[in-house]
């Protein structure tokens, strides 16, 4: 007689659960770093955990979604614009005006997705270019938000942020800190949902996935909007911190989606792992090469271009393939018994 044999679908692995302590781990030291850093590392943090969330989302549309952008700066831009609206205008405090940007920016996406989904390939990464430069234009011709040259925040609504500076830069930093956790939770309870299975099957066969019942369009919609809103979250983030915005600084291609391009690529697309491993990289390659002017920029898109050609999986990828490891489990495992 023949052995029927049986199968049992797991996700979490060994290394998962050890990463889910080291995590925790992690987030408590993050949570207990204003009460013993100094203010020069808070702010290095705080720009750490954005770049780091738009790696994610940008992550999260090329690399899940297969929808290459190069205009994310539009929601950066918008972001950041909507921030300074709301409370210079309407008197909304600024960290409540974080997520109403969101919010708002979700339902700007939705009408923008309709347009550049009709582009497929290097025609929606150009079309996604050309949004974020029909926003910079216009919020360039905006008299009442600065204009061309900018405006800043005035400092009575600076004053309302948080009593002092230290307390402002404390409140800064947890709501940073807070939107990173929220985006890489996201991103990790999305890849295991539905819209999970929806995207891996997409990313494999459009025309086998749509055979199979997929709704292509309304998973990638989905995506789309919620990328959106995350990203322009950051971007009210971001310029809360700088407090100052101008067009050209909020919807700029190199400080917004070229370095965010960088850290995916290098760290790994396609994993959740990989924008954080590519932002430690960014951020050392940064810090060691700053200084060397445009031989910094040389020195990244070389690095780029010998990843792109020896590991296109990137570090992670690297790593996965050597020891086979899933800190982030979002794939299912078959076990035979």
């Amino acid at each position: 007689m023949s052995r029927i044999s049986s199968f049992e679908v797991s996700r979490s692995t060994r290394a998962s659960k050890v990463a889910l302590v080291g995590w925790i781990v992690i987030l408590g030291v993050l949570i207990s770093v204003p009460f013993w850093a100094g203010r020069g590392d808070m702010r290095f943090l705080i720009e750490f955990a954005y770049y780091l969330t738009l790696a994610q989302m940008w992550n999260l549309l090329a690399g899940y979604a297969g929808l290459v952008s190069v205009g994310q700066q539009a929601f950066v831009g918008l972001g950041g614009y909507m921030l300074f609206a709301a409370s210079v205008y309407f008197g909304i405090h600024p960290v409540i005006a974080i997520p109403i940007a969101g919010v708002l920016i979700a339902l700007i996406s939705i009408p923008t997705a309709f347009v550049v989904f009709r582009l497929r390939g290097a025609y929606f990464a150009i079309g996604t270019w050309v949004v974020a430069e029909v926003f910079r234009l216009l919020f360039a011709q905006i008299s009442s938000l600065g204009g061309g040259s900018g405006m800043s925040i005035p400092a009575k609504i600076v004053k309302e942020i948080a009593s002092g500076r230290t307390e402002r830069d404390m409140l800064i930093y947890f709501t940073a800190l807070v939107i990173l956790v929220a985006g890489t939770a996201m991103v990790y309870l999305l890849m295991r949902s539905k819209y999970g299975l929806a995207l891996t099957a997409i990313r494999d066969s459009e025309p086998a996935s749509d055979s199979l019942g997929v709704n292509i369009f309304k998973t990638k919609l989905t995506i789309y909007v919620a990328s959106a809103a995350v990203t322009g979250v950051v971007g009210a983030l971001i310029f809360l911190q700088k407090l100052r915005i101008s067009p050209d600084v909020a919807f700029s291609l190199q400080d917004w989606t070229a370095a965010v391009i960088f850290i995916v690529v290098i760290g790994g697309i396609g994993t959740i792992e990989g924008p954080i491993i590519g932002t430690l990289i960014y951020f050392g390659l940064r810090s060691l090469l700053s200084d060397y002017g445009s031989i910094y920029m040389i020195v990244l898109g070389c690095v780029a271009v010998v990843m792109m050609l020896w590991a296109p999986k990137g570090v992670w990828g690297l790593i996965t393939q050597k020891f086979d490891l899933q800190l982030f489990p979002v794939n299912r495992r078959v076990t035979w018994k």
